[in-house]
């Protein structure tokens, strides 16, 4: 797992203000603090950043009807960052209405050797193995149109690890990556910043739901009491799940109240929350926690299996934003689309990495709970 444990996200106000004293920033969802971090992390000018955003935008919307419009033949869909349209691979055997349908949604088509059902079910065939601590994770990956299966670099020859790669082979279509380190969480020890604590424990707040805040799951258990930056008595943690899981939800009271806000830390402006509709693999994505604040960057993969020491995480988002501990539970946002809660991952925000955050309709399903929207 990507070491201690890790804090961030959207604080609620102090305990002794009241709700009436503050208000949300209102911002457009390209303001200019998110241009210039997207400029930073991607390299890009201004206008590109504009065009991106608004380019993703259409695809998020197109991906649920041009998923329908495939039907049995859907083998999966990204963002194409070249074109700026959402790719939707279909099987060779769809019809040509099929086809004409999928276009229609202004998706460009691709021709995929395997339907997302049969790659589905080979991931979850992968996810009733035991997966040795060389093996990081796998997911499903529809540019490829394979699961593939990410090994620790200096693990591959592990005898292990090879019986594992055979038995997942014969599992269906698979491929294999190698990656520098093994994932860990992102929690922390107690320092300073704009946490939240359970116990000697920092993590950052998540996104606010009605009656509380969700955060990932390896941050407290079902039970423990919260308490927020300046240390007063927030609420308790409602509901737990790690591993299987990495999510949680927390009560807020005690003067604390919640608002659809994520904050920028100063890179851009505290970003409105007014949704929850699921960026597609390839679009730009950032991330907000309390030790290294607001960085971006993109989609890599939907429901991957992460292989942590503590056991698997189903159904996580694996992306090329960075984080450090003390991010863990914060928020994954795209435009004004909440995405996802801080997992884990490896690296750090000086040379790099890859993080995985826990996806957030799963966790409003699981606890029938609402997302604060502005």
């Amino acid at each position: 797992m990507l070491g201690t444990f890790v804090t961030a996200g959207v604080l609620p106000a102090a305990a002794d203000s009241s709700p009436t004293t503050k208000t949300p920033a209102t911002e457009a969802p390209a303001s200019a603090g998110l241009l210039a971090a997207m400029q930073r992390d991607f390299g890009l000018t201004k206008p590109q950043a504009e065009a991106r955003i608004a380019a993703e935008k259409a695809a998020t919307a197109a991906e649920p009807k041009a998923r329908r419009a495939a039907g049995a033949s859907y083998g999966g869909s990204w963002f194409d960052a070249d074109s700026g349209r959402l790719a939707v691979a279909v099987t060779s055997n769809a019809s040509p209405a099929t086809l004409t349908s999928v276009r229609a949604t202004g998706a460009a088509v691709r021709t995929a050797a395997h339907s997302a059902r049969q790659l589905d079910a080979t991931r979850a065939r992968l996810d009733k193995l035991d997966a040795p601590d060389g093996v990081s994770g796998w997911h499903v990956d529809p540019k490829g149109g394979a699961v593939v299966v990410t090994v620790v670099a200096d693990r591959q020859g592990d005898n292990d690890v090879e019986q594992f790669l055979d038995r997942a082979r014969a599992a269906g279509p698979v491929t294999v990556e190698k990656t520098a380190s093994a994932p860990r969480t992102f929690a922390a020890g107690t320092v300073g910043g704009d946490p939240y604590y359970t116990g000697n424990v920092r993590c950052s707040i998540g996104f606010s739901v009605h009656g509380g805040f969700v955060t990932a799951g390896h941050c407290g258990q079902a039970g423990a009491g919260v308490s927020g930056w300046d240390r007063s008595y927030i609420g308790n943690f409602q509901g737990s799940s790690f591993p299987d899981n990495d999510y949680a939800w927390v009560n807020v009271g005690s003067g604390w109240w919640t608002v659809p806000v994520v904050l920028g830390w100063g890179t851009t402006s505290d970003r409105l929350v007014r949704g929850s509709a699921v960026a597609p693999v390839g679009a730009s994505i950032c991330r907000s926690g309390s030790t290294t604040h607001w960085h971006c960057g993109t989609v890599q993969g939907l429901n991957e299996t992460v292989n942590y020491s503590q056991g698997a995480v189903y159904q996580m988002t694996k992306t090329s934003v960075c984080a450090e501990p003390g991010d863990s539970g914060g928020s994954f946002i795209s435009g004004d689309q909440a995405q996802g809660v801080t997992s884990g991952g490896w690296g750090n925000c000086t040379s790099g990495g890859q993080t995985w955050f826990q996806p957030i309709n799963e966790i409003l399903s699981r606890y029938g709970l609402t997302l604060h929207t502005a």
